[in-house]
């Protein structure tokens, strides 16, 4: 499935609820259904700069594609991890950094959030990218 697919998957199952507690609820149940993060990977250099609570976030690029693995203390903020890994893992660096995540908008997050995990969402979407440009550099200097 293309990013915008996933993208689209996502407005349509937030769509189908009025209430924002009802959003709340759907984004700690995505949260809880993340896959916890291996001991290893929760390490300072894999927690996000900028977030209020504590989220880390690891990559693996495997035959051109990246995959992320994330997690984080609190659980609506761990649902937001779970939504960006839906929409970003398992595509190519050019991918991830040509993405337009119209998804945040259109499903009112960034509103709905306080200032410091509407910046932490910020973040985590600038690391994510981050990772996407190192692993293209490192292909193309190859």
């Amino acid at each position: 499935m293309t990013i915008n697919e996933l993208q689209n998957n996502i407005i349509e199952e937030f769509s189908v609820f009025d209430d924002w507690m009802d959003k709340y609820a759907l984004l700690i149940d995505l949260g809880n259904s993340l896959e916890p993060l291996d001991e290893k990977y929760k390490t300072e250099s894999n927690l996000i700069e900028g977030c209020q609570s504590r989220v880390w976030l690891h990559a693996d690029y495997k035959d051109g594609k990246i995959f992320f693995q994330g997690e984080s203390d609190a659980v609506i903020v761990k649902g937001i991890v779970s939504l960006l890994i839906q929409v970003l893992s398992g595509h190519t660096p050019q991918e991830i950094l040509d993405a337009d995540l119209y998804f945040i908008d259109q499903i009112g997050l960034k509103e709905h959030l306080s200032p410091t995990r509407s910046n932490g969402l910020v973040s985590m979407v600038k690391q994510m990218q981050m990772y996407a440009l190192a692993f293209r550099t490192k292909e193309e200097n190859k």
